[in-house]
């Protein structure tokens, strides 16, 4: 059954005969839709009218050779694939167009007409799963859409969108600086997805989440044999990112040895892997971000001030949600709605003694802490309406904090796994989906006492 969308297909054969040969094999696939041409004009004329996914063109034609038809070709349709179909059987013609980019070179035998129509199903292959990949990095996007994603009205949440806009741009660096649960790495991936690299990498590294003694291979890489236990190569998160984003999350945490090093690869925009010699050529944008002030780290000598420039950027400042309490509701609903939707739960109102709770609250863990919130009054409340009983406070009314304030993020969680472990009988790894947490973690809080399968 021939799709509603043909696969269009321009043949460039000045032998009538073996054109018609290769016109008439191809079309035993009903998807194809051939167009023949005995000249390499014919091609390049109708290609104005009618975009072919594919061109197929003898090397030796009565008003041009292949190299300047595909060179005309890139011309017009750089990404469309040509193969090369020819008499000729010379090797250095066939691997100069190659190297030009020519996708395939066939010389005409017997086996022809079959090494074409396999080198055809691959490519169409290929492009499926590139379209694949730019449909998902189009809705990644659309995702991080950071006016949809980046909730709020306030006019300090308004600031923020002013800079992210500025950024996406251009390539500077930029610099997120807020409190823990602001949302730092949600405004690098905005930034990332809305700029021209966001087909590329995005690279997240916690600098606080990984071993001392690990952090330059982690970053930069190693060679095998670069030390103990190095038994094979491994890229570094620069190398992931290149073409792409890097964010450095926390990035006050770096030790002033690391930030030398990390300061000569932005300076030169190349690295060595550890225990290796050859340089590699990046290409990257960097965001970085902290919930500490880095000119103060500076003042006090534990950040260089070289690389304090050198990282600056884009300066991004993002609000304490104690600071913009009118986003506060508009947020709560949203990040209610949307728990809702993903466990398929009826949404609840906020009654009015809820929302006085909530506005007379200082977050001391911002929206983090407000999600974490609305999960656990979800779960919890009774009915259709959260009361203000079913917001679970470790901090008092009047915005002083108990001394339970360092545990007040973890206290949430905890709550919220037991109230997912009793729902769905046990199963560590159902409830880890529907958090989108890592089963690890439940285990390792059932190992530590803070949890318990009985």
């Amino acid at each position: 059954m021939k799709s509603s969308s043909p696969y269009r297909i321009f043949i460039v054969e000045d032998d009538p005969w073996y054109g018609e040969v290769l016109k008439y094999h191809l079309s035993l696939n009903p998807d194809y839709e051939l167009y023949r041409f005995l000249t390499g004009e014919e091609c390049l004329k109708q290609i104005s009218r009618i975009t072919p996914h594919l061109i197929t063109i003898d090397y030796s034609l009565p008003d041009t050779n292949g190299a300047e038809l595909f060179r005309r070709i890139r011309e017009q349709l750089p990404d469309t694939p040509v193969i090369v179909v020819s008499g000729q059987q010379d090797v250095e013609t066939a691997v100069n167009l190659l190297q030009a980019g020519v996708h395939d070179y066939f010389v005409k035998d017997d086996r022809t007409k079959d090494l074409l129509w396999n080198a055809i199903l691959k490519i169409r292959e290929n492009q499926s799963l590139r379209q694949e990949i730019d449909h998902l990095q189009d809705a990644l996007g659309q995702k991080y859409n950071f006016s949809s994603t980046i909730i709020g009205n306030s006019p300090a949440i308004h600031k923020v969108f002013t800079l992210i806009e500025k950024a996406v741009r251009t390539n500077i660096n930029v610099s997120v600086t807020g409190e823990t649960g602001t949302g730092k790495e949600l405004v690098a991936k905005s930034i990332h997805y809305h700029s021209e690299r966001k087909k590329k990498p995005f690279v997240a590294v916690n600098m606080a989440a990984i071993p001392h003694e690990l952090i330059e291979s982690e970053l930069f890489g190693h060679e095998k044999g670069a030390f103990t236990g190095a038994l094979n190569r491994k890229i570094g998160r620069f190398e992931e990112a290149n073409k792409g984003t890097l964010f450095l999350d926390e990035i006050a945490e770096m030790d002033l040895t690391l930030q030398t090093k990390l300061l000569r690869v932005l300076q030169e925009r190349e690295l060595v892997r550890v225990g290796g010699c050859e340089k590699i050529t990046l290409d990257i944008r960097l965001v970085v971000a902290s919930h500490k002030n880095l000119l103060d780290e500076v003042k006090k000598g534990r950040f260089r001030e070289d690389l304090y420039y050198r990282l600056m950027g884009l300066p991004i400042a993002l609000p304490a949600l104690r600071e913009r309490p009118s986003d506060i509701m508009v947020l709560a609903h949203h990040l209610l709605e949307e728990f809702c939707r993903d466990n398929r739960l009826a949404t609840p109102v906020i009654s009015p003694s809820a929302s006085e709770k909530l506005l007379r609250y200082g977050f001391p863990g911002n929206v983090r802490e407000l999600k974490a919130l609305m999960q656990m009054a979800a779960v919890m409340c009774d009915g259709s309406e959260i009361r203000a009983d079913d917001l679970f406070l470790t901090v008092d009314t009047e915005n002083t904090v108990t001394e339970t304030e360092g545990q007040t993020l973890r206290h949430y969680m905890v709550q919220i796994i037991k109230s997912y472990l009793k729902k769905y009988d046990n199963n560590v790894v159902l409830v880890a989906d529907k958090l989108d947490i890592g089963k690890s973690t439940i285990y390792k809080m059932i190992q530590t006492n803070e949890l318990s399968l009985a």
